[in-house]
């Protein structure tokens, strides 16, 4: 009997699901929102790049093509590389754009009867005999609404896009009191470039935060203003942003990507010999860190601009807050172009921002909130049931209970792509979709429910230790070897994939590793 699947998202995650479902006979609906794939890359900022080298962003059975010379990719070769898989497999057909989820519901069990189960969906089987998923869908062009009923749900929403995390105010302090305008930098990536450019263009800017859509923004805005009218950049926290791959000319991936730089991690589930040496080994994660953060303070002169951050870099890489600093930007800022501004807090006033407690106004006629995303919030508000929303978003101290960060032990025939973070997201997704596939395929089957949750328990312990307070981003960042094991295992594939033990050992893991076809 063919078994329906129900995709939402045809990003990177969801292009990903719909190949893997497909290789295994399974018939795939996939809903996209917007009018093509792509995801977080079909509206981007004009200077735009990719944030990882080239040869850790790319599918395992679909290299980049020669044409592509540049190991950081603008967002424009992104989205060809993108399309041209989709094309590539087939997938184009099976997504309908323009088609938003306004919610999923389950039809079978009752909420108690979900709670009674000890084997996930009540029998350990992806596809259960009478469970239906019901996915209202609205067209967002003809604002119709049709419902779908399908077998299973892959949730391939991501967790930067569409819910931006707005700052809130006290009253009279909020943007309802600024003469100006104020837009989050989701607002300025959906505009086209020259709409952007003559928005920007002779204002005074101030963008708050200093990820990396920030540090995009910043750039674009001291192209155009130059010293006339800089940009003024308000931030809470100083990080470690890379200038390059190379830290004193050695590549990062021999410091983080190899199975010998995770010998120096606590892991979820590890015995004891491998706990006695990861406390022998973690002097050299002091280290490592030390290595990269003097190269980045050297390259891009932090110590002149009270740029140093109090945090290591090792707490960077391991809450996935590493970006790729833009060329030039500290050029920018000692021309005068860019101004860096420390603020715990702001709030607005008529002509501008006022920072901390400071009684200066900051005078502004543009406000960019480059604050970020409510990724959770955005899972949460896929489901229709109050149970479910409560379910997939866990407790607030702890991180979301994802069973190998894709299966929530108490929803049944769901699955979620694309929340948990790593090195290469597209590399991690494309792990997770193949080991997804062969679940729902039947070559092996999932633990008790209380086992998931134990499981869980154990890499929350592990993301609150090493992530500290960004422990609910869920990176497994530095430890993605470890983790790509466990699916491994699962599958039954051999996880070791270097030939030698040496070259397993030391040599950096990437997609390539990964190809089975």
């Amino acid at each position: 009997m063919e078994k329906k699947v129900g995709i939402i998202g045809a990003g990177i995650s969801g292009l990903l699901a719909c190949k893997y479902i497909l290789s295994k006979g399974y018939t795939p609906v996939v809903f996209e929102s917007r009018s093509g794939a792509g995801g977080v890359w079909v509206n981007t900022f004009q200077t735009t790049k990719l944030q990882t080298p080239k040869s850790y962003f790319q599918f395992s059975d679909f290299p980049w093509p020669s044409s592509v010379k540049d190991d950081w990719p603008d967002h424009s070769q992104v989205l060809d590389y993108i399309e041209s898989y989709a094309r590539h497999f087939d997938l184009v057909g099976h997504i309908k754009f323009n088609s938003r989820v306004a919610g999923i519901e389950f039809e079978g069990a009752t909420d108690e009867e979900l709670q009674a189960w000890e084997l996930w969906g009540g029998n350990g089987e992806p596809f259960g005999p009478e469970g239906k998923w019901r996915i209202t869908v609205e067209n967002t062009q003809t604002l119709s609404t049709e419902v779908y009923l399908v077998d299973f749900v892959i949730l391939c929403v991501g967790r930067f896009s569409d819910v931006p995390n707005i700052p809130v105010f006290p009253p009279g302090k909020g943007p309802e009191v600024f003469q100006g305008n104020v837009i989050h930098s989701m607002d300025y990536s959906a505009i086209d470039f020259q709409t952007a450019a003559q928005l920007i263009k002779g204002k005074r800017i101030t963008i708050v935060g200093n990820m990396k859509s920030g540090l995009d923004i910043a750039m674009e805005a001291a192209a155009a203003n130059g010293v006339e009218y800089p940009c003024r950049m308000l931030y809470k926290t100083k990080h470690w942003s890379l200038p390059d791959y190379q830290p004193w000319g050695i590549p990062l991936p021999y410091l983080y990507f190899n199975r010998f730089s995770e010998l120096l991690i606590h892991k979820p589930g590890e015995g004891f010999l491998l706990s006695l040496l990861a406390t022998i080994l973690s002097p050299l994660r002091w280290v490592f860190s030390r290595i990269v953060e003097s190269h980045i303070k050297r390259k891009l002169s932090l110590d002149k601009f009270g740029m140093v951050p109090e945090h290591s870099f090792f707490k960077e890489i391991s809450s996935c807050f590493i970006t790729t600093m833009p060329k030039g930007f500290y050029d920018s800022v000692e021309k005068g172009s860019i101004i860096l501004k420390k603020a715990s807090e702001f709030s607005f006033c008529k002509e501008g921002i006022m920072a901390d407690d400071e009684s200066a106004v900051l005078e502004t006629d543009l406000v960019i909130l480059a604050t970020g995303f409510k990724g959770d919030k955005k899972l949460k508000d896929m489901f229709v049931s109050p149970a479910f929303k409560d379910c997939i978003f866990g407790s607030s101290t702890a991180s979301i209970p994802l069973y190998r960060q894709c299966i929530h032990p108490r929803i049944p025939q769901l699955a979620v792509i694309g929340f948990s973070e790593s090195i290469s997201n597209i590399h991690t997704s494309e792990m997770r979709c193949w080991w997804l596939a062969e679940l729902l395929d039947g070559t092996f089957k999932l633990p008790s429910i209380k086992e998931m949750e134990k499981e869980g328990e154990k890499w929350d312990k592990y993301m609150k230790r090493y992530s500290k307070e960004h422990y609910r981003r869920s990176c497994i960042s530095i430890l993605h070897i470890w983790y790509n094991d466990q699916l491994c295992k699962d599958i039954g594939v051999n996880p070791k994939r270097k030939k030698g033990f040496f070259a397993d050992l030391f040599q950096p893991y990437g997609p390539l590793d990964y190809n089975v076809s």
